[in-house]
């Protein structure tokens, strides 16, 4: 589906979730730019505490994995995505406060539409053990993983879709 000469559409209805990766890296370059991209999202009174967390290290990936069920692909590389509630808290937000995780989730959406642009596979992942990954990662007890963005290349064969919403709608 096109629409015509806009590029933000396009990526837009083109991104796809890509559960399976090949083992080729992720150039240093184009990590980079998917985290200046997390950056760059829009943010609450534009507070950015929704820091990222870059992983690189090839054993780091697989004990993260370990500790991610929602984690189908084998990254090359992944970002996780934090709540500062230290910072949160200097500026009033209780740690339940919607909007901090409206702000995540705009820095992933925000990442993953930055990876596809470079043509970089990624999956966001939700299910996973916080304590474990920030354990795993060595983080501050007030940073909480909230999301991981796997990123790699798409391997050529894919597992099936998994239904989502046109499945439940029966479109």
């Amino acid at each position: 589906m096109s629409h015509g000469d806009d590029p933000v559409l396009d990526a837009i209805f083109s991104r796809r979730v890509v559960r399976n990766m090949t083992d080729e890296p992720v150039a240093d370059a184009d990590f980079e730019v998917v985290l200046r991209a997390a950056r760059a999202a829009p943010s609450a009174g534009n507070r950015r505490l929704q820091p990222v967390i870059p992983v690189t290290d090839s054993t780091q990936l697989r004990l993260l994995r370990m500790v991610s069920p929602g984690m189908i692909a084998r990254p090359a590389a992944a970002a996780v995505v934090c709540i500062d509630l230290d910072r949160a808290e200097q500026y009033g937000f209780a740690p339940d406060t919607p909007g901090l995780y409206i702000d995540v989730g705009t820095t992933a959406a925000t990442m993953l539409l930055a990876a596809h642009a470079l043509g970089l596979a990624a999956q966001p992942v939700t299910s996973f053990s916080r304590v474990a990954a920030g354990r795993l990662l060595g983080l501050p007890a007030a940073l909480e993983p909230r999301m991981i963005i796997c990123l790699g290349h798409a391997a050529s064969r894919q597992p099936p879709a998994m239904g989502g919403w046109r499945a439940a709608v029966g479109a």
